[in-house]
This record gives C-alpha cells, sequence and structure tokens, in this order.
C-alpha cells in the first residue's frame, strides 16, 4: 500500500483503539467534582470506571463472533452509535448509580472500535509487520493520556465534568464518520460461522487451545493490569495522598504516559535486531524488578512524590515494550479465527484490569499501598505465567521485522 494509505490506515486504527482509554482518561480530574455534584465519595466514583471495564470485559466477547460472522464495519457502526448515545447520557446524569449504569453501556459500544482495529490488524498487514503496526498504534493511543487528563482538568474547571462527556459523545459521532468514509471492510464475511452459543464457545476453545495463544494473551493480560492498576489508583494517590489539584494531576499523568509512548515507539527500531520473544522476556523481568522496588519503598514509608514519578515512569515504560509483543505473539497463528483470537485476547485484559479496579476501589482511606501492590503483584505473575507457559508452545510463529518473519521456529 501507499504511505498515505499506510498513514490513515494507522490513523483511523489508532483513533478506534484510542475510544475506549480517552474515555477513560479524561474524565479522572473529575472525581472529586463529580463526588461533589452527586453527593458521593471518590471512592464510589471509582466505582464507574470499574464498571467501564467490566463494559468492555463482556463487550470483547459479544464482538468478536459478530465480526467474524458479519465482516468488521456492521458490528462496528452499531457500536459506536452504541458508545455515542450511552455518552450523551453520562453528560446529563444525576445519580452516582445513573453514571455507573451509562459508563457499563459506554464500555460495551467503545470495545467494539477495540477489538475492530486488533482484528483488523491482522487482516490488513502481514505477521511480519503486526508488532510494529501495533507500537505505532501506541503512539497514537499515546495522545490519550497526554491529552485527555489535561483536557479534563481544565474542561471540568472551566464548564463542569458533564462537558467532558459532551466532548466525547462528539469525538464518537467524528471517528464513526471518519470509519464510515476511508476504513476499508479488510475481511469478507465467514457465513458459516454460527451465533448460537455453543458453536462460539467451542470456537473460544479452539482459539485457546493453542498454546502461543493462551501463553502470551494472559501474560500479556496480567501484565497489562499493571497499567489499570495505575489508572485506577492514581487520581487518590496524587489528590488525596500527595495533594495535588486536577489540572497537576492532568500533567502528571501526561508526563507518565511518554515513557509508556516513548518505550513502544522505540520497540518498533528494536523489533529490527530482536525478536518479540527477546523483547517481552527483558521488559518483563524488568517490570517485576521495578514493581517489587517501588512496593518496598511503599511499605517502609519511604516515598516522596519525586520517587513516585520515577517508579511509575520506568514501569510504564516496561509496559510499551510488553504490550505490543504480546499482543502481535498472541496472534501470529491465527488467520481465520483473527476476530474471535482478538476479542478473547482483549477479554483476558480488561478482566485482569477489572478485577484489579474493583479491588483498588475498595479501600476507602486514601493510600498508596493498594496501587503498588497490584502493580508489582501483577508484573510478578505475568513474568511467572510466561516462564511456565512457553514450555508449551512447540511450533511457535515468531515475530520480528526481517527475512525470517513469520516463519515456524
Amino acid at each position: 500500500m501507499s504511505k498515505k494509505t499506510y498513514f490513515f490506515l494507522i490513523l483511523i486504527l489508532g483513533s478506534l483503539t484510542a475510544l475506549g482509554p480517552f474515555s477513560i482518561d479524561m474524565y479522572l480530574p473529575g472525581f472529586p467534582a463529580i463526588a461533589r455534584d452527586l453527593n458521593t465519595t471518590a471512592a464510589k466514583v471509582s466505582q464507574s470506571l470499574s464498571g467501564f471495564f467490566v463494559g468492555i470485559s463482556l463487550g470483547q466477547l459479544l464482538y468478536g463472533p459478530l465480526l467474524d460472522r458479519f465482516g468488521r464495519k456492521k458490528p462496528l457502526f452499531i457500536g459506536l452509535t452504541v458508545y455515542i448515545l450511552a455518552s450523551a447520557g453520562c453528560s446529563v446524569a444525576v445519580t452516582i448509580e445513573q453514571l455507573i449504569l451509562l459508563r457499563v453501556i459506554q464500555a460495551i459500544g467503545s470495545c467494539a472500535a477495540t477489538v475492530a482495529s486488533v482484528a483488523m490488524v491482522r487482516d490488513l498487514f502481514p505477521v511480519s509487520e503486526s508488532a510494529k503496526v501495533f507500537s505505532l498504534l501506541l503512539l497514537v493511543v499515546g495522545f490519550s493520556p497526554m491529552i485527555a487528563p489535561t483536557a479534563g482538568g481544565y474542561v471540568t474547571d472551566a464548564f463542569g465534568w458533564h462537558a467532558v462527556f459532551v466532548i466525547l459523545t462528539i469525538m464518537g459521532v467524528a471517528i464513526l464518520a471518519a470509519t464510515a468514509l476511508w476504513l476499508p471492510d479488510s475481511y469478507k464475511p465467514d457465513k458459516t460461522l454460527s451465533l448460537k452459543p455453543r458453536p462460539i464457545i467451542m470456537n473460544f476453545l479452539e482459539v485457546f487451545r493453542e498454546p502461543q495463544f493462551y501463553t502470551y494473551a494472559i501474560t500479556g493480560a496480567i501484565a497489562f493490569a499493571g497499567l489499570f492498576a495505575y489508572v485506577s489508583g492514581s487520581p487518590i494517590v496524587f489528590m488525596e495522598v500527595f495533594h495535588v489539584d486536577g489540572k497537576v494531576y492532568g500533567w502528571i499523568f501526561a508526563f507518565l504516559s511518554v515513557g509508556f509512548i516513548g518505550s513502544g515507539q522505540i520497540n518498533t527500531l528494536m523489533l529490527r535486531r530482536f525478536s518479540s520473544e527477546q523483547i517481552i522476556n527483558v521488559a518483563l523481568i524488568c517490570q517485576a524488578v521495578i514493581g517489587l522496588t517501588f512496593l518496598a519503598a511503599a511499605l517502609t514509608d519511604s516515598l516522596t512524590l519525586t520517587s513516585t514519578l520515577v517508579f511509575l515512569f520506568l514501569f510504564l515504560c516496561c509496559v510499551g515494550y510488553t504490550y505490543p509483543n504480546a499482543a502481535a505473539l498472541s496472534l501470529a497463528p491465527f488467520t481465520r479465527n483473527a476476530g474471535s483470537a482478538s476479542a478473547l485476547m482483549g477479554a483476558f485484559q480488561m478482566g485482569a484490569g477489572t478485577l484489579i479496579s474493583i479491588a483498588i476501589s475498595l479501600f476507602d482511606e486514601p493510600s498508596i499501598i493498594p496501587m503498588v501492590t497490584a502493580m508489582a503483584g501483577s508484573a510478578t505473575l505475568a513474568l511467572i505465567v510466561l516462564v511456565i507457559g512457553r514450555r508449551f508452545i512447540t511450533d511457535k510463529v515468531e515475530v520480528q521485522q526481517g527475512a525470517d518473519a513469520g516463519v515456524m521456529h
């Protein structure tokens, strides 16, 4: 394809991938304002974030079979429409219960974009390019944590938290229009695929039986859960433990995202010399060591705002290497079931993130310990799963930008 086509594909797929993260990040600085306006607590407001994760987890499994059965665009249009309507509803919510419910529905809509974009990477690009493309998508997605919290802080301060969801509604409309106009339908519908529960479950089981899939999908999901722990816990840690205001928190969030984005882009350069397997091994070891050291510092009450920022930055750098390589290795063995594989991988990711988010929201007292414990635990467990799981892989489809990319090893 031409460079222009390549650029627009990455931009649109990145926008689809970023819709969910943007919906998460933009309203984070508004937690105190939402709590005051809806007469509740910040911990209760964080349950709306957990609800969003629940919606994405459930929606992943819903859209996977639909994307394989009807092609990519029709289910995507339906999901984006649900997202737009739910976002508009969030803007007029008057109770925390309404907001939580609408956030679940909003997430179910947004995850159509996430699942479709990941599946379309497998449709449109060769296996040897997939890790690079996922890293480029991270660059687009990376603008979410750089822009969304900062913008959300200023929007909330100037117009109130309701305006954040008005902006998300407009974004949904714009992405729907771009998808309809410029995104190709990359997959011919598989009319032989049944949408009855039993065949769907059997299809997911067929995907899960692939050792390379379950090893890297579960490893990536658990490692990525450390990011969810940070997203869920950071509003309380920075605004209630370290007492920064919403605007400053937005800038902190933007700064920390540089580590996640930057490492994702360096990953594309490293793939010219190293395989995804080699990169993920080193990244996970570093992520676990940093997480455990961070936890030790937290338990000894020796953390300052500066040292907390350093630990978080380094940890997120590791996640930026782990995610694209885990995703590429998980999907590499699939062609026909790429949609279902993408959905199942996403469900693992969001399921792990949901559990961590809910666990953190149960702590009413402001503390850094829950967030750091979850981050250290996720990294360590992911490393253990990788070491054990790869013993069961006999014929690996490797991912590297070179002449041997995509061959069996």
